[in-house]
């Protein structure tokens, strides 16, 4: 069964940076994706399970990096330069499709809150 477990969540001031983590119990193409109140959820940054390739979405490229480590089998975001706007709660999915901008994720973490404080 795939599991996912995000981390490193919290408050930060505006300018700041995070690294979330997501946790996972095997080797899977995995995406971030964040949901602020009120608002739909988005795609932030995508990884194939190898690390050789990766998508971000345009709005949020320069300023948010995604990587992994496997044999931790951990994803990260590096989040710098942070905005209040960038407030919500992140998660992290995993599929075992091939990755695209457009992949369908199976399997969700429970998400981490990021609050950027202006």
């Amino acid at each position: 069964q795939v599991q996912l477990a995000e981390s490193g969540g919290g408050l930060v001031q505006a300018g700041g940076s995070l690294r979330l983590s997501c946790a996972a119990s095997g080797l899977y193409n995995t995406g971030w994706f964040r949901q602020a109140p009120g608002k739909e959820r988005e795609f932030v940054a995508a990884i194939s399970w190898g690390g050789g390739t990766t998508y971000y979405a345009d709005s949020l490229k320069g300023r948010f990096t995604i990587s992994r480590d496997n044999v931790k089998k951990v994803v990260y975001l590096q989040m710098n330069s942070l905005k209040p706007e960038d407030t919500a709660v992140y998660y992290c999915a995993a599929s075992r499709a091939p990755l695209s901008k457009g992949t369908v994720y199976d399997y969700w973490g429970q998400g981490t809150q990021v609050t950027v404080s202006s």
